[in-house]
């Protein structure tokens, strides 16, 4: 009876660790105290005894991130991709979009310089949830160091370099690039809509201009592109950049990244006016080192005055687009917004004229 009575309890145990299984993978929200801990271990990604730590990651808008500290091997950050956006306004993407950030940590880590993209450990399609290697501290924010206006021109041709490299693809090939990054929903909810469609909405002067640039940027199929590279998604470990962030990837406009990019260098020419020149500097070589690296590739003719284009959409968007810069003030975005305006017509004719009309209207 006794050994009756024992496996009927090893039984209902099991079950019930069935159950628990079943309830925690259905409703699986990792920021709730406890719950990655459990799903790593049911899920068997670590060990029932293995010991960790746990800690949350700020900075993002789209995702619960998480550093999980492991005793028997190198640290993992844990993400679960947002449904709706932890911005003011409502802003919503499809969570699923976790599988691509995915795909595009596989393909970068062939385009890049070693060490430049941080490895994938695994992806959990049905919870939207991935892990990747932690870059091993310590690390600085390179937006962070930016902004203490530590300005380091190595830092600046890394950046470069590695945006050269993605968007001449680096050997890799040009169709298989396509086929895979086809797809460009996530571009569109995360980057078309909520800053060159809302702005427009916003800023009158600007709407047939930020209309005809949406188009412009839909209509171009040229290159794997980012569609997050900023210093915000960059770490710097041991002198070397690390790119992190990769759910916006697919196959389109390359002069979005630049435009992107630059705009992050000028508005902070913008907010620290001590340090106005220097920034002007480095965009400038950020552009020269960038078509250094670049090569070239069928589009590079015309890169130059879409990167302008998409470089005064971005500096419009980052200050009326649903995600604003956050290190600027009310006033700062309304001078930005002007200032940019200012110069839609006649727009400037070259990334340097560009770079010098803004800083001196700015």
């Amino acid at each position: 009876p006794a050994s009756r009575d024992n496996r009927r309890e090893r039984q209902e145990f099991h079950v019930g660790q069935a159950n628990k299984r079943g309830e925690l993978m259905g409703t699986l929200d990792i920021d709730v105290p406890g719950a990655l801990e459990e799903y790593l271990r049911t899920s068997g990604r670590i060990e029932p005894g293995e010991p960790v730590t746990i800690e949350a990651l700020g900075g993002g808008v789209s995702n619960r991130t998480l550093l999980v500290r492991r005793q028997r091997g190198r640290s993992w950050v844990v993400k679960q991709a947002l449904e709706k956006l932890r911005v003011e306004v409502d802003w919503f993407s499809d969570p699923a979009r976790s599988e691509r950030e995915a795909r595009g940590m596989i393909q970068l880590a062939k385009l890049a310089p070693p060490g430049a993209i941080t490895p994938l450990i695994f992806h959990d399609a049905e919870h939207h949830v991935l892990a990747m290697e932690a870059v091993p501290e310590p690390h600085e924010n390179w937006k962070t160091l930016l902004l203490e206006g530590k300005l380091n021109e190595d830092h600046v041709d890394q950046f470069a370099i590695l945006l050269g490299r993605i968007h001449s693809g680096n050997g890799a090939s040009h169709e298989d690039l396509k086929t895979e990054f086809r797809d460009r929903t996530y571009f569109r909810s995360l980057r078309l809509e909520p800053y060159y469609a809302y702005a427009a909405e916003q800023v009158e002067a600007a709407r047939t201009f930020l209309t005809r640039l949406i188009d412009e940027t839909w209509g171009r199929r040229e290159a794997l592109v980012h569609g997050d590279y900023s210093p915000k998604n960059v770490l710097v470990h041991s002198g070397r950049l690390v790119l992190i962030d990769h759910e916006v990837i697919h196959f389109g406009d390359p002069a979005f990244d630049l435009g992107f990019s630059m705009t992050h260098f000028l508005s902070k020419a913008h907010h620290l006016p001590r340090h106005r020149d220097a920034f002007a500097a480095i965009t400038r070589r950020y552009w020269r080192v960038y078509l250094e690296a670049l090569g070239d590739v069928p589009w590079r003719r015309d890169i130059e005055e879409r990167a302008v284009r998409q470089t005064l959409g971005c500096l419009l968007a980052r200050v009326a687009g649903r995600s604003p810069l956050e290190y600027m003030s009310g006033a700062e975005r309304e001078r930005q917004c002007a200032v940019v305006c200012g110069l839609l017509e006649p727009s400037p004719n070259s990334v340097g004229d560009l770079i010098t009309r803004f800083t001196r209207e700015i």
